[in-house]
């Protein structure tokens, strides 16, 4: 059933409103998961992940317990205007979490989300990269909350695990705010900017089933997942270019390399030569890599977990 969860007054008449897919078991008041991704509008991976889980789900829905919310655009603007942040305001949705009901008219639908979503069994915010950087499956979780996170994240079927120290964590986050709630919340973060790869969806989907069963939310065996690698910031090595030109990859997303391989190289094609070589500066497997070939100095080409093995 489709629910509308926050609305907005827009000029000319028109209204922004934020809406979800209730999908109800028998016995809808018993748990809740919640299904979030849009809010970023360069950010697609998640709307294949949506539209399938609701198929998957409605399938299913002799067996489902409790209820699922699928909220598939909390920045419709944005994705229909390919514009990753708000347009018009030049604001970061995810920079204005858990909002307000008497400012902006965006905090007032950033809080009315985080209304919606609050008292949750789990939420989950599906996120890609941006349009320069494709990154493996994987779940991000601050150090504060991963003591009761990580066993729900290895459920995910994701291929890593990031726990980020809580410098690096941004308070205005919807993930962080609904943590604070005690809504816990996991960020999945998985492919590349304005497009679907759906085999990592389709990877994501099966740990979503995954974390239902072993909720009690799905009344079937729970699939077989990855093991996922989990990490932290001390041993995440990154590659940043020295030079300016076009990135040449020499080493696939997600490959094992070793102390000093060669992960690709910068090149000039107007004086057709080799600007810089780039190398591993561990051992360990590429997790982000650069997918947008200009470069400027500074640009990150790759993140690399070290310290294991394949």
């Amino acid at each position: 059933m489709i629910e509308t969860v926050v609305k907005a007054p827009l000029p000319v008449g028109e209204a922004l409103v934020i809406q979800k897919n209730r999908i109800a078991g028998a016995d809808p008041k018993s748990h809740r998961l919640a299904i979030v991704t849009g809010t970023h509008g360069d950010e697609l991976e998640g709307q294949y992940v949506a539209w399938q889980l609701a198929r998957v789900l409605e399938e299913k829905k002799d067996r489902l317990q409790g209820t699922v919310d699928i909220y598939p655009a909390l920045n419709p603007l944005g994705i229909s205007t390919i514009y990753r942040g708000l347009p018009g305001f030049d604001l970061d949705m995810n920079r204005i979490f858990p909002g307000s009901r008497n400012e902006t008219m965006y905090e007032y639908i950033a809080n009315g989300i985080i209304r919606d979503i609050k008292g949750a069994d789990l939420c989950i915010d599906i996120h890609a990269s941006n349009i320069f950087l494709r990154e493996i499956p994987q779940v991000r979780i601050n150090e504060k909350t991963a003591t009761v996170l990580t066993p729900l994240a290895k459920l995910l079927n994701m291929d890593f695990i990031w726990i980020h120290s809580a410098a690096t964590v941004l308070e205005s986050t919807l993930a962080y705010s609904l943590n604070m709630l005690n809504t816990k919340t996991l960020v999945v973060e998985m492919g590349v900017g304005m497009r679907i790869t759906q085999s990592y969806g389709d990877q994501l989907i099966t740990g979503i089933l995954s974390v239902m069963s072993h909720l009690g939310i799905l009344a079937e065996p729970a699939p077989e997942v990855k093991q996922p690698v989990v990490s932290t910031d001390g041993s995440v090595a990154f590659i940043n270019a020295d030079a300016s030109g076009f990135f040449m990859p020499q080493v696939m997303h997600g490959d094992f390399v070793k102390k000093g391989q060669p992960v690709g190289f910068i090149a000039d094609s107007l004086n057709g030569i080799t600007k810089e070589e780039l190398c591993s500066p561990v051992d360990g497997m590429v997790f982000t890599l650069r997918e947008y070939p200009v470069v400027n100095e500074g640009s990150l080409i790759a993140r690399i977990l070290g310290g294991i093995e394949p």
